[in-house]
This record gives C-alpha cells, sequence and structure tokens, in this order.
C-alpha cells in the first residue's frame, strides 16, 4: 500500500462528494433537480457533456486499444463531429421549443404517449445496461489500488456518487463533472510524460518503433462488400459512419445528453456546448491512444508479460510504476471519469422515471412531492446499477462492450427520432413496428453474425425508418379509408 497516494484519493473522494453536495440549498423544484435551473453556463454543460461522455471505459479501455492495436479508433471520433452537425440541425430546433424536461416528450408531441413510453423505457433499459458495464469498469480500479474485491471495489464508488447526486441534482452533476474533467485529463498528461520518461530514447524511440509495426496507422480506407469489411470495426467507413449514427443516437435521443442540452439558456448555447465539447473529446481520445502506444514500447523493451485482460494495463501501470503522490494523483482522476459518468446517469435514469412515468399517470401532486420521489428513484437506480455492475464481470473488453450493448438499442430508438422530425405521415403503431424490427434485426446482428459493434446503429436506423415506411404505406393508408 502506498500510505501518501491513498490520502490523496480519499481526500479527492472525500471533497468530491462535499462539493457536490452542497448544492442541496439550490434544489427546489423538478426544473432544478432535472435541470440546473436552466442557469449553467455553455462552457459548463460543455466540459459536462465530455465527462458524460468519458467513463472509466475510456479512461482504462482506449489505451488498451492503442496498446493491442492502432489509431484507428480515431476514425470513430471523427464520426462524432459529423453527428454534432446533425444534431444541432436536426434536432436541437424541436428540443427548444417550449419547455422540455426529457427527450421523449418529443415522442408524444409526435406520436402519442405509447410511444413517449416505449422510447423512454428503451432508455432506461440501455442506460442501465451500458452504465453497469461501466460500473464494473470503476471496479477494477479500486480493486488494484485497494486490494478490495470486485464487489466492495463497487460499493465504495457507487455509494458517494448517489450521495452527492441524490443531495444536489443536475447542478451537482454538472460542476462535479466539470472538476472531475479536469482532473482525469490532466492526470492522463502527467502520466503520459512520467510514462515516457522512462523510455530509453524517449519519444523518437516510440515513434520509430511504432511505425515499423504499423501502429500510426489511422485510417483504414479498405472497402469491399464482404463479410470480413463488415466485420472490421475501425475502418474508415465503419469508423465515420458507425461513430456518426451512434453519437447521433447518444447526443440526440438519449436522456444522459439531452438532458444537458435542455439546461442550456438557449439554443445557442447549446450548440456552442455541443462543438466545444468535440474538440476536448478528440484530444482526449487521442491522448489516451498515445498513453496506450508509450506502454506498448515499455512492455516491449522490458520484456515483461502485458497484465491480462488488457483494461488493467493503463491503471497497473500507474499503481506499480509511477512516483509516490502522481499515481494517487492520477488514480483519483479515473475515479473521477468513472464518477462523473454515474452520476450523470443516476440523474438522468430518474428524470426519466418520474417526468416519463410516474408524473405522466400522476399528475395532480405537489411540486415537492415529485421532488421526493426524484430523490427516491435516484436511490433505487443507483442500487439497479451495482447489481447489474456484479453481473457484468465477465466481459472481456469494457470499452467494447458498452459501445456494443448501446449500440444494439440506439438504432431503434434513433430511428424513430429521425421519423419523428422528418414526416407526417407515419403513425404511432407503424413506428413502433418500426422499432421492433431494427431492434430485432440488431440481435441479430449481434448474437448471430460477426459484424462488428460499429455498424449496428447505421443498421438499426435504416431498418426502423425503412420498416416503418413500409407499413405505413399499407396500415396508416387503410385506415386513413
Amino acid at each position: 500500500m502506498h500510505s501518501f497516494d491513498l490520502g490523496l484519493i480519499v481526500l479527492y473522494l472525500i471533497g468530491i462528494t462535499w462539493f457536490g453536495a452542497h448544492f442541496r440549498k439550490q434544489q427546489k423544484s423538478l426544473k432544478d433537480y432535472f435541470l440546473g435551473g436552466k442557469t449553467t453556463p455553455w462552457w459548463a454543460i460543455g466540459f459536462s457533456i465530455v465527462s458524460a461522455e468519458t467513463s472509466t471505459l475510456t479512461v482504462i479501455g482506449t489505451p488498451a486499444l492503442s496498446f493491442q492495436g492502432n489509431f484507428g479508433f480515431l476514425q470513430v471520433v471523427l464520426g462524432y463531429l459529423l453527428a454534432r452537425i446533425v444534431i444541432s440541425l436536426l434536432f436541437m430546433p424541436h428540443y427548444f421549443r417550449g419547455e422540455l424536461f426529457t427527450a421523449y416528450e418529443l415522442m408524444q408531441r409526435r406520436f402519442g404517449l405509447r410511444l413517449r413510453r416505449v422510447t423512454a423505457g428503451t432508455f432506461l433499459l440501455l442506460r442501465a445496461l451500458a452504465e453497469g458495464v461501466r460500473v464494473f469498469a470503476i471496479s477494477i480500479v479500486v480493486a488494484i489500488v485497494l486490494g478490495t474485491g470486485e464487489i466492495a471495489s463497487i460499493v465504495v464508488i457507487v455509494c458517494l456518487t448517489l450521495f452527492y447526486t441524490f443531495e444536489g441534482g443536475m447542478t451537482a452533476v454538472i460542476w462535479t463533472d466539470v472538476v472531475q474533467m479536469f482532473l482525469y485529463v490532466g492526470g492522463a498528461i502527467l502520466s503520459l510524460f512520467v510514462i515516457l520518461g522512462q523510455i530509453d530514447g524517449g519519444w523518437q524511440a516510440v515513434a520509430t518503433a511504432a511505425a515499423a509495426a504499423g501502429k500510426l496507422q489511422v485510417f483504414d480506407f479498405r472497402f469491399e462488400p464482404t463479410m470480413e469489411f463488415l466485420s472490421r470495426q475501425y475502418s474508415f467507413w465503419a469508423g465515420v459512419l458507425g461513430g456518426c449514427f451512434l453519437t447521433t443516437a447518444s447526443h440526440g435521443t438519449e436522456q444522459l445528453m439531452v438532458q444537458r442540452l435542455l439546461a442550456a439558456r438557449n439554443i445557442g448555447d447549446a450548440r456552442k456546448a455541443l462543438f466545444g465539447s468535440w474538440a476536448v473529446i478528440f484530444f482526449q481520445f487521442a491522448l489516451f491512444l498515445l498513453i496506450g502506444l508509450i506502454l506498448w514500447k515499455h512492455y516491449l523493451d522490458s520484456g515483461a508479460a502485458a497484465p491480462q485482460p488488457a483494461d488493467r494495463i493503463y491503471p497497473e501501470f500507474i499503481w506499480n510504476s509511477l512516483p509516490a503522490g502522481a499515481r494517487g494523483l492520477v488514480t483519483a482522476a479515473i475515479l473521477a471519469a468513472a464518477m462523473s459518468n454515474l452520476s450523470a446517469a443516476l440523474n438522468s435514469l430518474a428524470s426519466t422515471t418520474v417526468m416519463d412515468f410516474y408524473k405522466l399517470k400522476f399528475s395532480h401532486h405537489s411540486e415537492a412531492h415529485y421532488l421526493r420521489l426524484a430523490k427516491a428513484a435516484t436511490l433505487g437506480w443507483g442500487i439497479v446499477l451495482f447489481a447489474i455492475g456484479v453481473l457484468s464481470r465477465q466481459v472481456k473488453s469494457v470499452l467494447e462492450a458498452g459501445l456494443g450493448i448501446a449500440s444494439i438499442l440506439y438504432g431503434a430508438l434513433l430511428g424513430v427520432f429521425v421519423l419523428g422530425v422528418l414526416t407526417r405521415r407515419v403513425s404511432e403503431k407503424s413506428a413502433m413496428f418500426g422499432m421492433l424490427a431494427g431492434l430485432g434485426v440488431n440481435l441479430y446482428l449481434r448474437f448471430a453474425t460477426p459484424v462488428a459493434w460499429t455498424w449496428y446503429v447505421l443498421v438499426g436506423t435504416l431498418t426502423t425508418v425503412g420498416v416503418s415506411l413500409a407499413v405505413s404505406a399499407v396500415v396508416d393508408r387503410e385506415e386513413a379509408q
């Protein structure tokens, strides 16, 4: 045990929990609890988007990708930029007509109450499963640091994050996100220079060896209509198209991200936050891929066996090889990424539960009643995410498992949102048929084919839209007659 580093970590955990909890005095209404009162500056929302888009999966999973492969994952990040353009032009104008609390209220406006509940329920399932994998990823770091079992490790972080999210609502989530983002990006920069300093020959030696091994490759433009092409996760086509559709779904239809955009003062601030966040996202993915590359050279030089699974490479090196103080700060930074994402998930799950289900059925209660229920829902979802995290301990790659789970459901969700904003003819019934078809096709791709997860959202979206339009041409026309 490194007592000084443990002290830094404990100090961070106590400090960030206190900082988040002190926002509880501002929580007087649902608008305060779920939207931060719509008073947050755009730059803080932008940093919060980065923190929500990042997680322990990113921090420990991204270095493993370049350690085992190359920089091809950056092709996916280019798709993230295209997605922001689509969201800004297609979805945002609809979200800022009137005061919305959740993304799924838009579905009721266009289709009806049933589809609002179906899309909200899809989000709850999607976010709970994907966040459960992220909760497990937290345990990898905490178990290495404290030497505790995975379950005990999960308990520590979930309880602390749950406390300040329960007390401080969306305001606490956003401002703790800002602090935590600077901490984990700063920690990554620090670790990069420390690791690089341990390589004989420095960056020149890393670059020479990496170039010879083909590890500096970013783009893969190969295109052929074969199953092998569809099974490659990080080709240019899968990356840009897959990244675009994945992020359009996550940032344009999922409450976790839409809630941050809705917390902006106006549509202009929301757009600035969205595009500003991409620049930071690109930088941080490149940073973590670079760390993985330097670690590859380190293990190549030392001849030592790399930790297994690959997700342990970065956190184990930090705790075992960085100097005192640095390892405590960088480990705290990884925990910061975990806590910021978990707090965002808890608040968005609670807002969807209250606004899209309970308040729709029981609309006669006071604001104080709904606020108490929102806090109870936050607590309930904390217990659910803990349980899913415990059940997620068998996954091979936490980053790809989290993205893969989300991608299966995102296609159907994005497809029905596209129908909602681009069509007027498709009915609620036809849209629901399309959603079922999109989900069914993606489940088939996941469990019966080698098709990579980067294609799931694109295929699911096209299937949902295509089937909905086809059913509408028959069913809606007959009903109109």
